[in-house]
């Protein structure tokens, strides 16, 4: 794992810009309104004259003023040359208005030495006719005027129009909360960066309190070694929000990682989960040069996150991309968190302020029923892809890319214990010698049944095809540890009695896609029987814990009743599944009857009918589908698995192999020899682990899945109680409903 550098990188978004808000919403109609307005503003110029008739006809009397007035002149000039002393009355006769005024000029200079004023009059008609070109030219310099001003008027308005336009889209874009939330199609662009968040050193559940809080009284050489490491780990996760830029962590500097606080949260299986909180002493401190510039600083605290680094043998079981475009389906009907910012090997989430159900939770009658109405929504709220219809129950899909490496794992162990090469005393290989073989028979006979379970499986349907008729969005891993109960307070909406159920949140869905909900059942019943918090055995499946019958009768009724209350969310419906949906119209209804009319009776009667059969259907496709359910689970466990000395045989066994073929590059490398790998492993396991925490047995985990998946074969008479080894029949969990 290559740690997390020092240098600052920049979060990559291929070619889109950062833009922190939303673009128009492309439809048709919004955008040929900003078509418009664009083309209005770049042509306004030349186009605004011609769309005012007004304007345009006076344009064009004054250009026949200056026309005829030309033509006036010409004609006078002529008969000047011809009869020097008949300007006057030649004048008279030609010019309508301009005549007046000449006259009028030329009366108030009449006097003595005539001859000098007949130049004088020839002079004087000439000034006033420029006087009235110069007046006609006014006129249309004062038009010019006007036109700009109209136009300047206009543009004012579009840029109005295109202001009122923006500000709209921002308050649209309001209701999002990170400052690099930005939209492609509708869904939230979350930034990425490829950068992998070392935590091997910081995996225990205490440590990562704000400097300022913690108890350094351990003066030990491996306390002040934790505590170092737990400040570098910090210092990581704020160089992180700031290179994904989550809302508000840019105000916490770069060298204040030691001020905040990361917890680890216990129960999850798959990641590492921490909870990051911002410094307490953020709100002392002084905006930051590029915080400055800006008008308005918040004075709140950014909010808590949810960091989720990928557990190490992640690669072999999900993947990411297909997990985050679920995410984003998720997101588009508001469903669990929200994504924040991915790297590497982990991401950001929405930190929900709410408390974490636990497996006593679960057996209480009413949260149960809650928590069968959120699944029920959850069901019916998401529709399924067809591909993701055509492709089948996602549980199958699982355990054929599972397989492979499981086949891998289990079969380097089996061979192990088979020729007794267990290692020293108190190691991990001892442990696997005392419990036997992680599926109770060897992995050859262990597949071989579930094979021959899934034939008889799809018979039940009718065919894969009958299957993929009843398949839903499910999210396919309801332990209680993804289970959330928001904390509402004053008026909240979610405290009204038809609301209660909402406060439950559903989180973490990296298994999330198409299965039966029998299956979904099937696996919420199972998580009944375990404590991941129990200090001795967080893996064992007590199989006294699981729902009885009366326990999954009224969960599975909460679940079908739940959809007569509410219309269907989902346009997906199954040709065989009811949908018992109870007439809100009775004809013959009468306030004043004393007794239910006899119709009313008979539809409550035939509801009551449709709705207990439709129980009674999930309740056993649920119990088919539990050893469909184990025997996944049986394969996360053995992938899971980090066994001392495991990888680096079977790399060693790739390589030699390769060799053996005449692959060169596969060729092993003497440094890894099975003495080397031995002792390796010798070293690690007696090495005392650096983060002080046990970490989860998964290998103790599948082989008590692989024991229930036993006793249901048993029971539905798949499998012959006599063919098993007898180590096996004694260590069966056997649930008889």
């Amino acid at each position: 794992m290559v740690p997390f550098s020092s240098k600052k990188h920049r979060a990559g978004l291929g070619s889109r810009r950062l833009s922190g808000r939303p673009a128009l919403n492309a439809s048709p109609s919004s955008f040929s309104s900003a078509t418009n307005l664009d083309s209005a503003s770049d042509h306004t110029t030349t186009d605004i004259p011609r769309s005012r008739p007004g304007h345009r006809q006076h344009a064009n009397q004054i250009l026949s003023q200056v026309k005829e007035w030309l033509h006036h002149e010409k004609a006078r000039a002529s008969k000047r040359k011809t009869n020097p002393h008949a300007g006057h009355a030649a004048h008279a006769s030609a010019t309508g208005l301009l005549e007046s005024l000449v006259e009028h000029v030329h009366k108030a200079t009449s006097g003595p030495h005539q001859g000098h004023h007949d130049r004088s009059s020839a002079n004087s008609e000439e000034s006033l006719a420029l006087q009235e070109l110069e007046k006609i030219l006014s006129s249309k310099l004062q038009l010019d005027e006007d036109n700009e001003s109209i136009t300047r008027s206009r543009k004012t308005s579009i840029g109005k129009r295109k202001g009122s336009i923006r500000r709209a889209t921002r308050k649209r874009s309001t209701g999002v909360s990170s400052d690099t939330d930005h939209y492609q199609d509708g869904d939230v662009i979350v930034p990425s960066t490829e950068v992998i968040l070392d935590n091997s050193k910081t995996l225990s559940y205490s440590g990562g309190a704000a400097l300022s809080q913690l108890n350094l009284s351990d003066p030990s050489k491996k306390g002040k070694k934790e505590a170092e490491a737990w400040v570098q780990f910090k210092n990581e996760i704020v160089r992180l929000t700031h290179t994904l830029k989550c809302k508000g962590w840019r105000r916490v500097p770069l060298d204040w990682g030691a001020e905040i606080d990361v917890e680890r949260l216990s129960g999850a299986l798959t990641n590492a989960v921490y909870v990051v909180s911002p410094p307490r002493n953020l709100s002392h401190l002084q905006p930051s040069a590029q915080e400055s510039t800006t008008s308005l600083v918040s004075k709140r605290p950014p909010a808590k996150l949810l960091l989720r680094i990928y557990g190490p043998q992640v690669e072999h079981l999900i993947d990411r991309d297909k997990e985050l475009q679920i995410l984003r389906r998720l997101a588009r009907k508001r469903i669990g968190p929200r994504l924040l910012g991915t790297f590497s090997n982990g991401r950001f989430e929405q930190f929900f302020e709410a408390r974490t159900l636990t497996a006593q939770d679960l057996r209480i009658p009413e949260t149960s029923k809650q928590i069968a109405r959120r699944m029920r929504e959850l069901h019916e709220g998401i529709e399924l892809l067809e591909e993701e219809r055509n492709a089948g129950p996602f549980m199958w899909q699982n355990w054929d890319k599972w397989v492979a490496r499981c086949e891998e794992v289990i079969s380097w162990i089996d061979e192990k214990m088979i020729a007794g090469k267990q290692g020293a005393a108190g190691t991990g290989a001892d442990a696997m010698k005392m419990h036997g073989l992680v599926c109770g028979v060897e992995w050859s006979v262990f597949r071989k049944a579930v094979d021959r379970y899934r034939k008889w499986l799809e018979s039940q349907y009718g065919g894969s095809e009958g299957i993929k008729e009843e398949l839903v969005f499910a999210h396919n891993d309801t332990q209680y540890g993804n289970l959330l109960r928001l904390q509402p307070s004053g008026e909240s909406p979610l405290l009204y009695p038809a609301n209660e159920h909402k406060q439950l949140v559903v989180i973490d869905f990296e298994y999330a896609s198409a299965n039966v909900p029998g299956q979904e059942f099937a696996n919420h019943f199972t998580e009944w029987c375990y404590n991941y918090h129990n200090a001795a055995k967080s893996y064992a499946l007590n199989e006294r814990w699981y729902p009885t019958p009366e326990e999954q009768h009224r969960f599975v009724k909460a679940y079908v009743e739940h959809q007569s209350l509410r219309p269907s969310l989902s346009t997906q419906t199954s040709s065989t599944s009811l949908r018992p949906v109870l007439s809100q119209s009775f004809s013959s209804f009468n306030l004043d009857s004393r007794t239910p009319p006899a119709q009313i009776t008979e539809e409550m009667k035939v509801r009551e009918e449709a709705v207990e059969h439709e129980v009674q259907r999930l309740i056993n496709e649920a119990r088919i589908w539990r050893p469909a359910n184990s025997a996944q689970w049986v394969a996360w466990g053995i992938v899971q698995a980090k066994v001392p000395g495991m990888d680096e045989a079977l790399e060693a066994k790739k390589s030699s192999a390769g060799a053996a073929t005449g692959n060169v590059e596969g060729a092993s490398d003497p440094s890894a020899s099975p003495q080397t790998e031995e002792k390796n492993a010798e070293v690690e396991v007696s090495g005392e682990d650096e983060s002080g925490e046990d970490e989860f047995d998964y290998l103790a985990y599948a082989r008590e899945r692989a024991m229930f998946f036993w006793g249901d074969l048993l029971q539905m008479e798949l499998a012959k109680e006599e063919e098993l080894p007898e180590q096996l029949r004694t260590r069966v969990k056997v649930v008889e409903y």
